[in-house]
């Protein structure tokens, strides 16, 4: 006879566990629980059937697999927290028995970790568990990096310590140091939301969230105990990954940190450099010299040097044949030195980046530049930005913290200032002339030094994304900017894009729309002309004429027969339209601007065209299965709302241009 199975000891009941049993499994509070899930990496799972694996399980009852709770009993942190949960007893004893100096000791022990040699947890161990290799940690910096530069921005708490966003904001500074000194920035993007930035670190792109640099208001329905408990892993995660980048750069980790800097704030510049002390190859070599060792075997030698010369002599005649036919190549690639395009082999298919010649380095984009900040503008990322992107000599206001290159803002070196304020003018003297005089020039406000390129905050940002250095008259102090694209999106085909003019994106039947409307404006408008020509030459008439009691007399009369022939002409309308139902004939309208309707027929086919493809796509789809037909629906679903958000953007700026160039007329 077989064994009777037993309820909840197979299946579902025995693969999960609820959260109050783990907790109560592992001896553990509530928060300490929560802790450990998020350092070891394990979350809540759900079940296929709650009543399979619990019949008394509500809706907000929180399951996890049995064997991630086996796993985390054998966790060390386990120890640490038990440890500390004996510590609070013993001092929640000693305050129940009045004996605080006692209790203050322990508190203070506690409190000092390293001077006790015993510091309550770390989480290395944590780190090479959830991390076997490199590589798996930097495909897992986004969101750390994102947390991390959040906690440095904002101010400090009671549930956010001041500690905290001082380590994290130091840790953010030394990875931004990494940034500048491998030159791994790629692109930067100013949203709404805050700046991102990409960098490649190791072959990975890492794509993080900085906020901007404005007051933050701290709310209270945010749980900061379970995000403190994510910066503190992170902040751990990021120690490690800066050891390791600045070890294969070279450089000594942690750098130099300096407080007095730190504190008038010089931020990036508060930490300093230092490369590691490695040998010089002449250190090498004299330390492989001084070395006990013995020469080698004569005869071993020369048979060795008269193998030598016979592999000289061979590579020389080698040498010389591929010289004759790198010349040779040479001149019958010399017809055909232009670039390959790749160009779609159907009319919808993706268009492919085409190659071109780049002979700029990204790293040096602002190598050649001296940049001056004003005060208004966003110091931190400006700094950072072009750091990474070559710049060695930025100036900026004091009032903006050390580290500058220059205060001076009228330094004669200064070759571009960013500013973020109305047009400035130039300076000139009394008598009106504008000297070049930087040097003993003084400025007023709003005003500015000539020989100086002055562009606003955006013109970095875009330099960088296009790996090339705009044309600052485009972002000149007050003049409209281009429009900020993001540079994570690719552009698909039939995407709407602001940048490629408008004829070359809109669809035949857009154009025609756009056609018909302007010419009927022009129509509209002549008949305007000709009506007020027609008012000004019978307002003249009336203004000669000196008998003014018979003029009113006459137009009474010309306004009664005007209204009369107008009946007349709506009568005789009615008339022909009646003829031409009986007829079957089409009624004779008034004359048509032949322009206007010959791309109203124009239309007309377009719309017949389009009404036989929709038959033809319909009577097609009859063909295809019950699944294949609701997948095929819901795919023109997406591409018609698309469709349609582009053609609003487009209509939208169709009508900006009008607007514009009827300013300008």
């Amino acid at each position: 006879m077989a064994k009777i199975k037993k309820k909840g000891q197979s299946g579902q009941a025995k693969n999960y566990i609820t959260r109050t049993q783990a907790v109560k499994k592992l001896q553990i509070s509530l928060p300490d629980f929560r802790k450990l899930c998020i350092w070891k990496g394990i979350y809540p799972r759900e079940p296929r059937s709650r009543k399979k694996v619990s019949k008394s399980a509500t809706a907000s009852t929180t399951f996890y697999y049995t064997k991630d709770i086996q796993y985390l009993q054998h966790e060390p942190l386990l120890q640490k927290f038990r440890e500390q949960k004996v510590l609070e007893k013993k001092i929640s004893r000693a305050l129940g028995r009045g004996d605080v100096s006692d209790a203050a000791r322990l508190e203070r022990n506690a409190g000092r970790p390293d001077q006790t040699g015993k510091p309550r947890y770390t989480l290395h161990h944590v780190i090479r568990e959830r991390y076997p290799t490199f590589i798996d940690a930097i495909r897992d910096l986004d969101d750390c990096l994102s947390m991390l530069f959040l906690f440095a921005n904002l101010p400090s708490t009671t549930s956010v310590p001041a500690k905290m966003i001082a380590r994290c904001e130091r840790l953010c500074h030394e990875f931004q140091h990494y940034l500048i000194t491998s030159h791994s920035l790629r692109k930067s993007f100013l949203s709404i939301k805050g700046i991102y930035y990409q960098a490649n670190i190791q072959g990975e792109d890492v794509l993080w969230l900085v906020p901007y640099k404005f007051n933050q208001r701290v709310v209270g329905d945010i749980d900061f105990r379970i995000m403190g408990t994510f910066v503190e892993f992170y902040m751990t995660l990021l120690g490690f990954v800066n050891y390791r980048l600045y070890s294969s750069i070279g450089l000594k980790y942690p750098p130099k940190f300096d407080q007095t800097k730190d504190d008038k704030g010089a931020e990036l510049a508060a930490l300093t450099l230092e490369g590691v002390n490695l040998a010089t190859n002449e250190e090498t070599t004299k330390a492989i010299t001084n070395g006990e060792g013995h020469g080698p075997d004569p005869k071993v030698q020369a048979e060795v040097d008269k193998l030598v010369k016979k592999l000289r002599t061979e590579s020389a005649a080698d040498k010389a044949d591929e010289e004759m036919a790198d010349g040779e190549e040479e001149e019958e690639e010399k017809a055909t030195d232009a670039i390959d395009k790749f160009e779609p082999a159907a009319p919808g298919g993706d268009v492919l980046p085409q190659p071109t010649y780049s002979g700029n380095d990204p790293s040096k984009l602002f190598a050649n530049c001296t940049l001056f900040l004003s005060r208004e503008t966003p110091r931190q990322s400006l700094e950072f930005i072009l750091r990474a992107f070559g710049c060695k000599r930025i100036g900026w206001d004091p009032i903006l913290g050390e580290g500058s290159f220059t205060t001076d803002e009228s330094d004669p070196s200064i070759t571009h200032q960013i500013v973020d304020r109305p047009i400035v003018q130039a300076a000139t003297t009394e008598q009106g002339d504008g000297e070049d005089n930087q040097t003993a020039q003084k400025l007023g406000p709003n005003q500015r030094y000539p020989g100086r390129i002055y562009v606003q905050p955006q013109w970095v940002w875009d330099c960088i994304n296009d790996e090339e250095l705009k044309s600052p008259e485009l972002y000149a102090p007050g003049a409209s900017l281009p429009p900020h694209l993001s540079p994570f999106v690719k552009p698909t085909q039939g995407q709407y894009d602001p940048t490629v003019p408008l004829e070359e994106q809109e669809t035949e039947g857009e154009a025609l729309d756009a056609a018909i409307e302007d010419a009927k404006d022009e129509v509209e408008s002549d008949e305007e002309n000709s009506e007020i020509d027609n008012d000004m030459d019978v307002a003249d008439d009336n203004d000669n004429d000196e008998e003014e009691d018979s003029d009113a007399e006459e137009d009474e009369e010309v306004e009664d027969e005007e209204d009369e022939e107008e009946d007349e002409e709506e009568v005789l309308q009615r008339q022909r339209e009646l003829e031409a139902e009986i007829s079957g004939k089409a009624v004779k309208s008034k004359q048509v601007d032949p322009k206007l309707k010959a791309k109203l027929e124009k239309k007309k086919a377009l719309e017949r065209k389009k009404k036989e493809e929709a038959e033809d796509l319909e009577r097609a789809k009859g063909m295809l299965s019950k699944k294949k037909r609701k997948l095929f629906e819901q795919m023109q679903y997406t591409n018609k709302k698309k469709s349609t958000e582009d053609m609003k953007l487009r209509s939208k700026r169709r009508k900006l241009e009008k607007e514009k160039a009827a300013g300008k007329a």
